[in-house]
């Protein structure tokens, strides 16, 4: 008889550890899948309360439409503006105000009381002496008397007035300046919080995200345990994270914001003894600096962490 041909035989090789590895690792499976179901159940991320912005930033019961616009704000403290009107308005205020008359009417007073102690008893005196009371001498010397007095109050009012100008100026460019420092105080406010508002909204969905994946990041682990011995790697990816671009702008939102606020602060200590020009330039400097300097530095955290 003819031979004929035999089929393949089916072989198989089991790969082998040395025995102490084995039963380690059987130990160790053992162990997950008795526990599986209740570190399952019991999410680490189940009891992660949101965060509420509106609340944290502005307060219990305040959103963010509770307050004025950011155009409703410069149109309240700029629009309509009259420069003009303003410093008639505070020049008044200051050179001729209640106050001026009440230590010009007190100098007034003072000079009234020095005439009729000193001056007129020693017109009067040298008048008696030679006998010249009820001549036209007399009145001429009281008079010159009064009109040198009249003379001395205006000299002091016009002094007065004179000095308080500069004071003026002063109350005139901080009126200005606050305006402006309100505005932009309000923008940066309102450019904080969007940029805060969108780190913790990340937050909030990372968390809930993580919280409902908590099973299936149980099975990486588990399936990263059952091939341990193959020196199989974990490949896991975080969930719900934002995107580097978005954490960037966001860090770098924040950090401006802030370090704008700083500057603004080093430009008010720096402007207590400068003039109003140098304090200008100083408060563009330093708030230049300071968000140029925050934006970086919140750029550089967002991308670390």
């Amino acid at each position: 008889m003819g031979g004929g041909s035999s089929a393949p035989k089916n072989t198989s090789q089991t790969l082998r550890y040395a025995p102490y590895i084995e039963t380690r690792h059987q130990n160790f499976l053992e162990t997950i899948y008795a526990e599986r179901v209740a570190i399952i159940d019991e999410s680490p991320f189940a009891d992660y309360v949101d965060i509420d912005v509106d609340a944290a930033f502005f307060g219990t019961g305040y959103t963010i439409a509770s307050f004025p616009t950011l155009y409703d704000m410069f149109g309240k403290f700029m629009a309509g503006l009259d420069i003009e009107a303003l410093w008639v308005q505070i020049f008044e205020g200051t050179v001729n105000s209640s106050t001026v008359s009440d230590l010009v009417s007190a100098e007034s007073a003072l000079l009234e009381d020095e005439v009729e102690e000193n001056s007129l008893p020693r017109l009067q005196t040298g008048m008696r002496d030679i006998n010249a009371v009820m001549s036209s001498s007399f009145v001429v010397g009281k008079s010159l008397i009064d009109e040198a007095k009249t003379k001395m109050i205006a000299k002091f009012s016009a002094d007065l007035k004179y000095r308080l100008i500069p004071v003026a100026q002063e109350r005139y460019n901080a009126h200005l300046n606050w305006n402006k420092l309100v505005v932009g105080t309000y923008a940066e406010i309102i450019k904080l919080y969007y940029s805060i508002k969108t780190d913790v909204d990340e937050i909030n969905y990372s968390m809930a995200a993580k919280n409902l994946l908590w099973p299936f990041t149980v099975l990486d682990f588990e399936r990263a345990a059952l091939g341990a011995l193959q020196g199989a790697t974990n490949s896991k990816t975080d969930v719900a994270g934002a995107s580097t671009a978005s954490k960037v702008i966001s860090g770098a939102l924040s950090g401006a914001a802030m370090g704008a606020m700083i500057g603004g602060q080093i430009t008010n200590q720096a402007g207590t003894a400068a003039t109003a020009s140098t304090a200008a330039t100083a408060g563009t400097t330093y708030a230049g600096w300071g968000a140029g300097v925050g934006a970086v530095l919140g750029a550089a955290a967002a991308l670390t962490y």
